[in-house]
């Protein structure tokens, strides 16, 4: 496997691209912002798309959902948890910023990610986990056997996502990082959705908010 990332939007997300070994066959994590941007990536590396994941519906991980989407006429995958946020502003927080209001309502999901544990896309294994604190359904994605996950704005390097917004809880968001990302070995790469990637043992021995 291969992963791109562009780094979008003012809040400049991550969005990444899973590449599998089969016809250059994708998964895009997160497509939010500049969807020109994007589409250059697909197209300067022949990539082939074949489904579009959520780890969470804030506005600066879906604004470009609806072009990328249509473009490439491809499912959403998202958890049910937050199964009304890409239609409602008010909830994706797109509707809380002057000048934003409708950047990121878009159309719902394709496919509700209904059960926790392992799943497939295509030729894509991996484990799916929610963690909630940050937003209510984020959820992030293990590939185990390659060592990485893709995991949002759960936990970044040096620190992890806030709980400050609507619905966010900062116990729930550490129980959730010490349930499911410190157990993995210590060398799994976290792709984190702003910022830049880190591992398992060095957030373990050096982040703030999990080593006290």
């Amino acid at each position: 496997m291969e992963l791109y990332v562009a780094t979008v939007g003012q809040l400049q997300e991550n969005c990444y691209f899973l590449v599998g070994d089969n016809n250059r066959d994708t998964i895009i994590f997160d497509p939010g912002a500049e969807p020109d941007t994007l589409k250059n990536v697909i197209e300067e590396n022949e990539l082939n798309p074949i489904a579009i994941v959520l780890t969470h519906a804030h506005y600066d991980h879906i604004g470009a959902l609806n072009e990328i989407r249509d473009a490439y006429e491809i499912p959403v995958y998202q958890n049910p948890i937050e199964k009304g946020w890409l239609v409602d502003p008010a909830q994706n927080g797109s509707g809380n910023h002057p000048g934003m209001e409708n950047i990121a309502s878009t159309q719902p999901a394709d496919v509700y990610l209904e059960e926790m544990g392992p799943y497939s896309i295509g030729e894509f294994h991996f484990d799916m986990q929610h963690i909630p604190g940050h937003s209510p359904g984020s959820t992030v994605f293990i590939f185990k056997d390659s060592r990485f996950a893709i995991v949002g704005d759960v936990i970044f390097k040096g620190s992890v996502g806030r709980s400050d917004f609507p619905y966010g809880d900062h116990e729930s968001l550490i129980a959730g990082i010490h349930k499911h990302i410190a157990p993995l070995p210590g060398d799994t790469v976290l792709f984190p959705g702003h910022g830049d990637a880190t591992t398992v043992k060095d957030e373990l021995n050096t982040n703030p908010f999990l080593t006290h």
